[in-house]
């Protein structure tokens, strides 16, 4: 087995002076980073619905997004390993998150909607049934509590 360690670095920017001295005193923004690299910044802030910036990535946001990345990488691999050749890959994700009364919350699922362009004389159907393989091996599906699915097409 192998072990993979990622680190990241995230820092809140939102004191606007007072600290959080009351609820609506201060911003929700911050910043995550990879400490020694070039890596650009994303720019965050909680969602809008508990005073977050919406011209910024919520961590909600970034959950739905990291699932539809590692599906899609996986997809990629398995169709050129399969020899599908892909020419283009979009994917409209959708996320639902619950809140309890207790003002918490958590995911009750994420549906990805890939759309996938095949070059002429690629397996159509063999490029559909990849979908289930890349979701059995995307590490971050693997990694949630709440069902992930996928209703993908195939052009």
């Amino acid at each position: 087995m192998t072990t993979h360690y990622y680190l990241t670095s995230i820092e809140w920017t939102g004191n606007t002076g007072s600290g959080t001295s009351a609820y609506s005193s201060y911003e929700r923004h911050y910043t995550i980073d990879r400490p020694g690299t070039d890596k650009p910044r994303i720019v965050g802030s909680s969602d809008p619905a508990f005073r977050g910036d919406p011209a910024r990535w919520n961590p909600e946001e970034l959950l739905v997004a990291s699932i539809s990345a590692c599906h899609q990488l996986w997809y990629l691999n398995l169709c050129a390993a399969a020899g599908v050749v892909v020419t283009a890959y979009t994917d409209r994700a959708e996320g639902t998150m619950v809140e309890t009364a207790e003002g918490g919350g958590q995911f009750s699922a994420v549906v990805l909607h890939p759309v996938v362009t095949i070059a002429a004389g690629s397996d159509a159907e063999r490029a559909l049934s990849m979908h289930a393989e890349a979701h059995r091996r995307c590490f971050i599906a693997n990694s949630v509590n709440f069902p992930v699915t996928h209703v993908p097409m195939v052009i």
